[in-house]
């Protein structure tokens, strides 16, 4: 008979070796020659690695179930009834190159909690759910779905493999007409954890096992077009010009410049450039570049638009030349919840492993759950910062110190939220 936990057992432990061996088989369905992964939404490989995680949370004793949205949800039940669960979780699709931890860590991770309760025939108050979001590295539909964000226009949505979002949800399960039915409450849901690999070199910088996340940052994104005068590169003198690309370089110059100095710790980047007409004789007469501002405070992104804005329209006098800047898209910050971020801190503080707090900079579908429900996040570190590669590598130990977070923050938020 299962066990009602009321306390916060420390001989409760991960199964390292029994991780690494689920994450490497998993990492076999859609490797590549070069050791990278190619698990695209939708496709073959990611139906296989549906399958396995299927059959590793009804192996670990939970219910499987997958939504209208394609969210392949495992659930444990908890001892007391009506209780809404405490979900955890994160992707196993990949980027067309990438690596073994991104997304399936956190996936696996929560299966692994699942086992270890299991094992030792435990139960907590509340039901745990294990879920495997839907796309989220192309579309996000399966997060966005569950909070009630994603839009209702499936020409709204670009598949990695080309397909309609209603084919791609029907490969796996899922229905675009039934779609809205995937939508939770709060009622439901009473919290979020995710574990993720850190996918930077904060963490291996700072010398700390765990990064405790403070919210995923949010994000403004523009097009800025410079339009000067194409002209002879021999025959006009320096004075004369109006040339776009310079005038763009002094733009970009003025955007590290704007980032490096301004108060906290935002980023702005410049990450793709075109350059018309583009030859090697001729004065550029136009220029159009990306911009990605990240903060975890809107003000802060609205306010370094603003600065931004006030030094462009002075480079345009100076160089003549005439900028335009148009949003492509904004999303808003989604702060981590303060009582999980304690939850966790005091979780690393009790299982003596050293922490630090941090802001996400990359999208994950706590994200989008933080919009619906207290949410936080787990970091474990990515040797040298490198994500989406196949030089992606978190060791067997920081995986299973991830996960070792993961079992106690869920137990002790347990024991908190049934007050």
């Amino acid at each position: 008979m299962s066990q009602l936990l009321t306390a916060t057992p420390t001989d409760l432990a991960a199964d390292g070796a029994r991780l690494a061996r689920s994450l490497e088989e998993l990492g076999q369905i859609g490797r590549l020659p070069s050791g990278a992964v190619r698990r695209l939404a939708f496709s073959e490989e990611d139906r296989a690695a549906r399958a396995l995680v299927h059959g590793w949370m009804e192996e670990a004793g939970m219910a499987v179930r997958v939504d209208a949205a394609g969210n392949l949800i495992g659930r444990y039940d908890g001892l007391r009834p009506g209780a809404p669960v405490m979900a955890t979780g994160s992707h196993i699709d990949t980027v067309p190159e990438g690596g073994l931890y991104d997304g399936a860590l956190g996936v696996l991770g929560g299966i692994e909690v699942v086992r270890v309760l299991a094992e030792h025939q435990l139960r907590l108050q509340h039901p745990i759910e294990v879920i495997a979001f839907a796309d989220e590295e192309s579309t996000m539909v399966g997060c966005k779905s569950m909070v009630g964000h994603a839009s209702e226009d499936p020409d709204s949505y670009a598949t990695a493999l080309g397909v309609p979002i209603q084919e791609g949800l029907a490969s796996i399960g899922g229905d675009w007409q039934q779609r809205p039915g995937a939508r939770r409450s709060r009622q439901e849901i009473a919290a979020f954890l995710e574990l993720h690999v850190e996918q930077g070199g904060v963490l291996e910088a700072v010398g700390k096992q765990i990064g405790v996340v403070e919210g995923v940052v949010g994000q403004q994104r523009y097009i800025i077009r410079v339009s000067g005068q194409a002209n002879h590169a021999g025959t006009t003198p320096m004075e004369m010009r109006r040339d776009a690309l310079t005038t763009a370089a002094q733009i970009i110059l003025a955007i590290e410049d704007m980032a490096l100095h301004y108060p906290g710790d935002p980023v702005a980047t410049v990450g793709k450039l075109t350059v018309w007409p583009n030859a090697a004789n001729i004065v550029p007469g136009q220029v159009e570049f990306s911009l990605d501002m990240r903060d975890l405070s809107h003000d802060v992104i609205d306010h370094m638009k603003a600065q931004l804005e006030r030094r462009i329209e002075t480079i345009a006098v100076a160089r003549r030349t005439r900028i335009a800047m148009t949003p492509q898209f904004v999303v808003d910050p989604s702060p981590a919840d303060p009582m999980v971020q304690e939850v966790i801190s005091e979780t690393c503080a009790d299982l003596g492993l050293s922490y630090t707090h941090l802001p996400s900079r990359a999208s994950h579908d706590a994200q989008e759950l933080g919009r619906l429900t207290a949410m936080g996040m787990i970091f474990v570190p990515s040797r040298d910062g490198v994500s989406h590669s196949a030089d992606e590598f978190t060791s067997p130990q920081q995986c299973e110190q991830g996960v070792n977070v993961l079992l106690h923050s869920l137990i002790r938020l347990d024991a908190s939220l049934s007050g």
